[in-house]
């Protein structure tokens, strides 16, 4: 009952809780990249959902845009902005995520969003992170996110989706929020990005 019915009130009451708490937040972080993001303020990108439907996610971008003579985006590390960095390290670029829990497109708890180019490598048991609607934080995200092998990580998102109950998401908000306090792997660094998903790793 709570998997098909009280989750998605939980993800309504608490999404829309956060938005009004962090509205001055985003208003002003919003303000800012707007400005210097030359009026783009957010990343928007087809992320594959719930049973393999596609959404846009909604991020703040925290990265510019320059290309080098070529015409190809510079590296991650040299697009990244002071502002940007900061509001990656605290975790604030995830926030207009909430606009997406508030469609219906994801939840508060979930397997993270990936990359539609990641399903042909998925086996028959990864692809069960799919059963569920994606999620701004998981089991994985509180449990190592980026410092832990992409297998882990599947085998955790394959652990929630195997045993979602209120319980087990109300614990993982609770080892979100503490994450992000003492800023304790909130957002690895775009020094040390996670390396792409290939089917074996």
């Amino acid at each position: 009952m709570y998997k098909f019915l009280f989750k998605r009130v939980l993800d309504l009451i608490v999404s829309i809780c956060l938005i009004i708490i962090f509205l001055p937040v985003f208003i002003f972080v919003t303000i800012i990249l707007f400005i210097q993001n030359n009026g783009k303020p957010f990343f928007f990108q087809e992320r594959p959902g719930k049973n393999q439907k596609s959404f846009t996610i909604i991020k703040f971008k925290s990265m510019t845009d320059e290309r080098d003579a070529q015409g190809n985006l510079l590296p991650d590390v040299e697009r990244i902005t002071k502002f940007g960095g900061l509001v990656r390290k605290l975790s604030i670029d995830e926030l207009p995520q909430l606009i997406n829990v508030l469609k219906g497109d994801m939840s508060l708890v979930g397997p993270r969003p990936l990359l539609f180019k990641y399903i042909p490598l998925y086996n028959q048991e990864q692809l069960k992170r799919h059963e569920v609607k994606p999620g701004i934080t998981g089991w994985a995200q509180v449990n190592g996110r980026n410092s832990i092998s992409w297998s882990k990580k599947f085998e955790l998102d394959i652990e929630y989706v195997v045993n979602v109950s209120f319980f087990f998401d109300v614990r993982i908000l609770l080892l979100t929020l503490k994450k992000v306090l003492v800023r304790e792997g909130v957002n690895q660094s775009v020094t040390r990005p996670m390396q792409p998903f290939n089917g074996k790793n």
